[in-house]
């Protein structure tokens, strides 16, 4: 080997460390990667339920938020209700003017006639009768229809006629074996069937003087009479407590 050849191994030594490319690690080792950024897909909105998309407020019934009328007074001033009653009445008059007229001809030793007006007005009273009858059991079952057994609503009856209901239901409060019959007066709470109760709910009496209640009375003698101890009932001062044994 000459000298050239020498100086050309030896600047090969020297700039070869430069010019070779560098070799990887006995171990590769992957570059770290970039962080990746995650695609969060949103998530759909929710859907209601078909039933309730039924209910949507357009489709709701319309809510009178007006104060309810009280049913009683409802039925008290149905039209069929007060045509018997106004039919009654006029039979009423009827019955009062011939009852009249025949007193006056019995005064006038006028026999005949007094008897023909004394027939008259008999028969004006069958027919005043028969319509208030047909009035009071049409209130009397529109009042109860919706009633527990033993509660018992007598708005709308005249005197005799809330007797008569409040009678019969004693009679069968006390074959039902209730201890007791709760009597609702005046304006009152509507009352609840509580264990044995027979309740009877008592309106203001037609006809009454000066609004004076003449139903109340009436059903208080009525206790007297069935020898009924009765009471206020504590929780609400329209209820009479009535013992029925």
């Amino acid at each position: 080997m000459g000298l050239t050849d020498l100086l050309l191994a030896l600047v090969n030594v020297l700039c070869g460390g430069s010019t070779t490319q560098e070799q990887p690690p006995s171990e590769y080792q992957k570059p770290h990667a970039e962080p990746q950024e995650t695609i969060t897909t949103p998530p759909e909105p929710r859907v209601a339920p078909d039933d309730y998309r039924q209910e949507k407020p357009i489709s709701e019934p319309h809510v009178d938020h007006r104060p309810r009328q009280d049913q009683n007074q409802i039925n008290q001033h149905d039209e069929h209700y007060m045509a018997l009653r106004a039919k009654a009445n006029e039979r009423g008059d009827m019955m009062a003017q011939c009852f009249q007229q025949s007193h006056e001809a019995y005064g006038r030793r006028d026999g005949a006639r007094a008897k023909e007006l004394s027939e008259q007005g008999k028969q004006h009273e069958r027919t005043m009768e028969n319509l208030n009858a047909e009035a009071s059991a049409w209130i009397f079952r529109q009042n109860n229809q919706d009633r527990q057994p033993g509660e018992v609503d007598l708005h709308g009856l005249y005197v005799k006629e809330a007797i008569s209901y409040t009678e019969k239901s004693i009679q069968e409060a006390r074959q039902r074996g209730d201890a007791e019959i709760r009597l609702i007066v005046g304006e009152s709470h509507h009352a609840r069937r509580r264990g044995h109760h027979s309740v009877v709910i008592l309106g203001k009496g037609l006809h009454s003087d000066g609004h004076v209640a003449k139903v109340k009375p009436a059903i208080e003698d009525l206790m007297k009479k069935h020898n009924m101890p009765t009471q206020v009932d504590p929780h609400n001062e329209g209820v009479l407590i009535a013992q029925l044994c």
